[in-house]
């Protein structure tokens, strides 16, 4: 049997770290980047005699992902200790709700290619996060500055069958984190971190297979890496008549390889029981509703919309509502011109790519993007000058049109303007035009490209390759 023989059964556990200015059951802040071990006190550092108290605004954060996600907002839940030693958590226990989570079901929508695919959740539950270890030559040191940070942590159900399904998933969810407003998702600063649970089985099968769990990946390109790379592991064990063990891995981006770290713990092994020094989480209806009415347009209704009103496709839509910033830029922009489609493809095409975890209004002025969108729209300027223009506003913001006046970049749309410039390209590049007339249709880029070289980049394509043909075939 071959790799396409089997199938990837893939579950995820994503950790969201909440923007709430205290931590969960202290007064500490939540500052990141804070020098280390100095946003601590005597109860996240399980002092004796120290008392937690609930911070409420994390349980609106908690029903906020709820609702954003079609889960059940349980009136009922509480807190529980997850017991385990371990040198970053001071208590020797996590505070966690494994019994009674805040939210249960629910679901998330992704796009993969041209399909739409349902992902169910299985639970959406309130903890607080352990501390940091830092590794040096000399030994590990220890900071507690993320002891008693809020997360909450949203474990989905083995719904997903490839890595870019798990890639997808996991945008989805920073994209509701960031439009709730109750986290930053930034990967690369542990406020979104993902652990993968991941079995094989033969096609056609409904069985689940050994599950294996890679541990605290924290970018979707390691996490897609690590899913193939742990993919073919499984199958070559299973292919060279070995079995699976259920433990627990990490990946090493340097080798794209996964090693074994310990055998997976079961619930039992944590000991967990309800922690006695909390209450119950007791929640209204009425309260839900008012968190409700609080959530702003989210991804998927601002999706739908844009698909009406702007005949925009759905993976285009899908990725402008990706991520709340780029979308907010788009609905600037748009208000401009009565152009979308060709804004859209500026923003994905030219924009997107430039765009990190700043926001797109740092890097643009999206009111100079619509304006050069009716440039481009028109005809008034060719592709190629347009990313000039969009690199010269990324520098300083201007009036793109008044620019292009000043700066003599509108494009050349008149035949006898071109005529000398096709004349050379088709004088100059015999090899070109042999090529071409010998059925090379790639060599008609090179002469489109002498044309354009000529005109300082000014030329019309579409006109200059008409010209070009013409002058070739009477030729």
């Amino acid at each position: 049997m071959s790799i396409h023989d089997y199938e990837c059964v893939i579950g995820l556990e994503v950790h969201i770290e909440l923007k709430t200015k205290h931590k969960l059951f202290c007064e500490c802040d939540t500052t990141f980047g804070a020098v280390p071990n100095s946003q601590v006190c005597p109860v996240c550092l399980a002092m004796p005699g120290a008392l937690p108290a609930l911070n409420r605004e994390v349980v609106e954060f908690a029903i906020r992902a709820g609702i954003a996600t079609h889960c059940t907002i349980e009136p009922w839940s509480r807190f529980d200790r997850k017991n385990y030693f371990y040198p970053d958590l001071p208590k020797a226990y996590q505070v966690t709700q494994n019994f009674f989570p805040i939210c249960t079901d629910g679901y998330v929508e992704i796009v993969v290619g041209e399909d739409v695919k349902r992902i169910r959740l299985e639970r959406i539950h309130i903890e607080e996060d352990a501390g940091k270890l830092i590794h040096q030559d000399e030994g590990t040191l220890i900071d507690c500055n993320r002891c008693g940070v809020p997360l909450i942590e949203v474990v989905s159900k083995p719904d997903m069958r490839s890595a870019e399904e798990a890639v997808a998933y996991l945008r989805k969810l920073r994209a509701m984190a960031r439009y709730t407003g109750i986290s930053d998702g930034k990967m690369n600063e542990g406020s979104l971190r993902c652990d993968v649970n991941i079995s094989i089985r033969k096609k056609g099968e409904d069985a689940l297979g050994t599950r294996v769990e890679l541990k605290n990946l924290n970018s979707f390109n390691f996490i897609a890496k690590a899913i193939e790379s742990e993919f073919k592991r499984q199958v070559a064990v299973l292919e060279e008549g070995g079995s699976l063990v259920q433990e627990t891995r990490r990946y090493d981006e340097k080798t794209n390889q996964t090693y074994a770290m310990r055998e997976k713990q079961e619930a039992a092994d944590y000991r967990y029981f309800p922690d006695p020094d909390l209450v119950p989480v007791e929640v209204t209806e009425a309260e839900v509703d008012l968190i409700r009415s609080t959530i702003p347009r989210l991804a998927d209704e601002r999706k739908a919309e844009y698909i009406k009103a702007y005949g925009l496709s759905d993976y285009e839509a899908e990725r402008l509502t990706d991520d709340k910033e780029l979308s907010d830029f788009f609905e600037k922009a748009v208000q401009v011109t009565e152009h979308p489609k060709t804004l859209v493809n500026l923003i994905l095409a030219d924009v997107a790519p430039l765009y990190t975890e700043d926001t797109v209004d740092d890097l643009l002025n999206p009111v100079s993007l619509g304006q050069l969108t009716n440039l481009v729209a028109r005809e008034d300027i060719n592709s190629n000058t347009a990313r000039k223009v969009l690199k010269a506003l990324m520098e300083d913001d201007f009036d793109p049109e008044s620019y292009v006046k000043e700066h003599e970049l509108a494009q050349i749309n008149d035949r006898e303007a071109l005529e000398g410039a096709v004349k050379l390209a088709v004088a100059s590049n015999e090899k070109a035009v042999k090529d071409f007339q010998n059925g090379k249709e790639s060599a008609m880029r090179s002469l489109i490209g002498r044309v354009m070289k000529e005109t300082q980049g000014r030329a019309n394509p579409i006109l200059a390759e008409t010209m070009l043909r013409e002058a070739i075939s009477v030729d």
